[in-house]
């Protein structure tokens, strides 16, 4: 696929511009946004990521088409599951909800250039590495696993800080309230960091695991940079919208880690026949091409990834549904399967930074524990 320079800069000014638009139309005054303006706004950015698509369609062929779609599907997946993480963490740092747009957006702006660093040393390790195929395909299936293990991400789960954290909170000092929505603030001639930026390192850091298994992930379903590079932005443009729009739901995706082991073990399949056909190892095959077992192709990669989403989400309703039923036959609160879920943190007094919410008036854990090592598995 041959992208000329003035559309990688076209493509790279539009994501830029959104960002921008982003910050200075909707965060830079604190609120906390209604289902109405995140419905808008994610069916916009969703809007334009499959009007992309609709263009390599036109000027790249169904091919490279098929494969956009493939990754930006899967990458969207993942990202869904991500917020996961995201609302432990808000509710950890018990951050206001007009605060938490901030955080979100500039969380997913370190996500992007990050990811694209990764893309850039992916890409380059591809292109002069042909084993780099066993080790994406051996990191997706691994991934599989571990997410079919754990089923997913529980309301009852807490956050824990990491080493990073830790060092943060040791080395910059740190207030204990909020101070709007700054990052910094100066208190008697001596800057503090604000708990707002140090839940921005918390997304950074979990950012950093999630691109483990996300990039990996889509290099399986196209090896084009240009692409990879799109899908992943288009992917995380819009996603401070939908963390918003699905307050609520993400508890009732009961079976969400189930699909998404199955998309990326599959994902991690078709890597491993991949790098079969592209072998150069001496002691597979004599170092020979092995293509006894033909590759699998694009328009069944996108099949198989939109009938499991399909599925998964269907099943999760439909067991949600079942579970609300026999909470009303019982004379039970119906909660449903995720329970009074929702990214709502604790509101925070502003004049004594206390905690004014609970957990259960936000759906979120209970407590969240600081003293562990790591975060939450993303997947």
């Amino acid at each position: 696929m041959d992208v000329p320079t003035w559309v990688w800069a076209l493509t790279i000014a539009a994501i830029v511009g959104m960002l921008a638009f982003d910050l200075f139309g909707h965060v830079r005054t604190p609120h906390a946004p209604s289902m109405r303006e995140s419905a808008i706004w994610s069916s916009v950015y969703v809007g334009i990521a499959v009007v992309f698509g609709l263009l390599v369609f036109a000027f790249s062929g169904a091919t490279y088409g098929g494969e956009y779609f493939a990754g930006y599907i899967t990458e969207k997946s993942l990202s869904v599951d991500n917020l996961f993480v995201f609302v432990l963490i808000m509710t950890s740092f018990a951050i206001p909800r007009e605060l938490q747009q901030k955080v979100l957006l500039y969380g997913i702006t370190f996500a992007l250039v990050l990811r694209t660093v990764f893309i850039v040393i992916g890409a380059a390790a591809i292109e002069n590495f042909s084993w780099v195929f066993y080790l994406f395909g051996a990191i997706l299936i691994y991934t599989a696993v571990v997410q079919a293990r754990s089923g997913g991400h529980s309301k009852d789960e807490e956050f824990k800080e990491n080493s990073v954290l830790r060092l943060t909170r040791k080395v910059l000092p740190t207030t204990e309230e909020y101070h709007g929505d700054k990052m910094v603030t100066k208190i008697d001639g001596k800057r503090f960091i604000t708990p707002l930026a140090v839940a921005l390192i918390a997304i950074g850091s979990a950012d950093i695991l999630f691109a483990v298994d996300s990039i990996p992930a889509i290099f399986g379903l196209t090896e084009e940079t240009f692409l990879v590079f799109a899908a992943n932005a288009f992917s995380l443009l819009g996603l401070r919208q939908l963390y918003f729009l699905i307050d609520g739901l993400l508890d009732r995706l009961v079976y969400l880690a189930y699909g998404l082991a199955v998309i990326l073990g599959f994902i991690g399949l078709k890597l491993l026949i991949h790098a079969l056909h592209e072998n150069e190892l001496p002691f597979i095959n004599g170092g020979e091409h092995v293509t006894a077992v033909p590759e699998i192709p694009t328009w069944l990669s996108l099949g198989v990834i939109v009938v499991t989403l399909v599925v998964t989400t269907l099943a999760s309703l439909a067991k949600d549904k079942k579970v609300k039923q026999q909470q009303a036959a019982a004379g039970l609160p119906v909660t449903g399967t995720g329970g009074a879920s929702g990214p709502a943190a604790p509101q925070t007094d502003a004049d004594t930074g206390s905690e004014t919410g609970t957990a259960s008036d936000t759906g979120s854990p209970d407590t969240a524990s600081r003293d562990a090592d790591g975060l939450p598995a993303p997947r």
